[in-house]
């Protein structure tokens, strides 16, 4: 198939779907041993801590004089309940996470590439309406509209959508199955947009990029000017999240505030008001995930930057010693530089539920003004890694298939734009939220 350059065989798509039965593979065996033989041994370290503080506490119960050693020994028993319950909940979300995912990723890359590998050879042709091998100069696609029209519908069923899942999920509760249809045909639409997408853009090698002819982006390209665009947008949101918690914020007396004797807050009794940080800033387990977060969104920015240096670099040469073997040819080393920033991307994501549930263990959720606004600002955040991440899937695929080079490596100059754009918001929202 040829589309806006290269020769594309209907074969290459196959090997999408290869990559989503590997990915698939991975995540089973994955959720196996964290998920499953980790968290079960972590389970049984939880119950048997709990039996023991069960039976001290009915013991001391039966006493008509607690001791202050047997008080303190009580309460350390109690933290260690809890503790041993965190670490089995790392570990089992962090197996359903990863589990999930591969699902996400294997259903993703591998449909995209099974639609693409069902198109005819007769599309070889399409859009080379000069017989110059890579078609018309301009890109124009409808994909992006037809994916726009399937995120309407798919939000249009939304409501409905999580009510039967929820129900699904409740063994007493029968599900209508009609609730899901307008949903997942929004679904299916994207799908099929994207794919359609991914089918235009793989064999592009740089030929007839458009150019902006207006005010301020002259002389850029169209979809980088589109991209910049799309983040001004994207600021926009994520200011109001953030100027909505800021403003709130310095109105609560908070126990982080009570704790600093703050003199407003002297004498408002703790517990009135609990925002994250309240339970993050002084739990170092907690904290420790989002931590590991901004670094791992940071060091993302950076491998993203050396695939695209790579890919620019017509001299490029292989680097001696133990990274010479994992990147052998300019082609490798894009690829892999791609795949570290799926992974540190993925992690992210895995990190950010596995606090989630910590924070709902210790009875912080989204009931709460201060816990819909946590919620609602980093769970949008982590939709746009993920979203961010179903991009680098099929970057992945280019790089290992097509290839990048210095003609059309602007595709990972674009998509890192976004990228650098999702690293700068939680740079900001760590501290906001985690921090103050």
């Amino acid at each position: 198939m040829s589309g806006h350059g290269a020769h594309v065989e209907n074969g290459i798509w196959m090997r999408a779907v290869m990559m989503g039965g590997i990915i698939l593979t991975i995540g089973v065996l994955l959720f196996a041993t964290l998920g499953v033989a980790m968290a079960d041994g972590k389970h049984d370290t939880w119950a048997d801590l709990e039996d023991d503080y069960h039976h001290e506490e009915t013991v001391l119960a039966a006493q008509d004089n607690i001791s202050t050693s047997e008080a303190e020994e009580l309460e350390h028993l109690h933290h260690e309940v809890e503790q041993a319950h965190l670490s089995y909940l790392s570990y089992r979300v962090s197996g359903i996470t990863i589990l999930l995912m591969s699902i996400a990723y294997a259903s993703f890359i591998g449909f995209g590439g099974f639609l693409n590998a069902s198109k005819s050879n007769g599309d070889d042709d399409h859009g080379d309406d000069h017989g110059d091998g890579y078609g018309d100069d301009h890109h124009g696609s409808a994909s992006p509209i037809i994916f726009a029209f399937g995120i309407l519908l798919f939000l249009a069923g939304f409501p409905d959508f999580a009510i039967a899942c929820k129900a699904m999920l409740n063994a007493s509760v029968t599900a209508d199955l009609g609730m899901l249809s307008l949903s997942l045909v929004g679904l299916l639409t994207i799908a099929i947009a994207v794919s359609n997408w991914w089918f235009e853009d793989l064999p592009f090698n740089g030929e007839g990029e458009q150019i902006a002819t207006s005010y301020p982006f002259e002389g850029e390209h169209i979809r980088k000017a589109g991209l910049w665009v799309f983040i001004m947008s994207e600021i926009m949101v994520f200011a109001t999240f953030f100027s909505s918690y800021l403003r709130m914020r310095t109105e609560w007396c908070t126990d982080w505030a009570i704790r600093d004797g703050v003199e407003a807050c002297k004498d408002v009794p703790e517990g009135t008001v609990v925002t994250a940080s309240d339970l993050l800033r002084y739990d170092f387990a907690t904290l420790l995930p989002g931590a590991i977060n901004t670094f791992a969104l940071i060091i993302s920015s950076y491998t993203i930057v050396l695939a695209l240096k790579t890919a620019r670099n017509k001299d490029w040469k292989a680097p001696t010693g133990l990274m010479g073997k994992f990147m052998p040819t300019r082609k490798a080393a894009i690829r892999n530089y791609l795949i570290a920033t799926l992974m540190l991307g993925s992690l992210f994501i895995v990190l950010k539920l596995v606090e989630w549930s910590h924070l709902v263990a210790e009875g912080f959720d989204i009931g709460t003004v201060q816990g819909s606004i946590f919620y609602i600002a980093t769970g949008a955040h982590g939709l746009h890694v993920f979203v961010g991440l179903l991009v680098m899937l099929y970057l992945v695929f280019k790089a290992d298939t097509v290839g990048f080079d210095e003609d059309n490596a602007q595709g990972i100059e674009y998509f890192g734009l976004y990228w650098h754009f999702v690293d700068l918001a939680w740079v900001v929202i760590f501290p906001a939220f985690y921090l103050y």
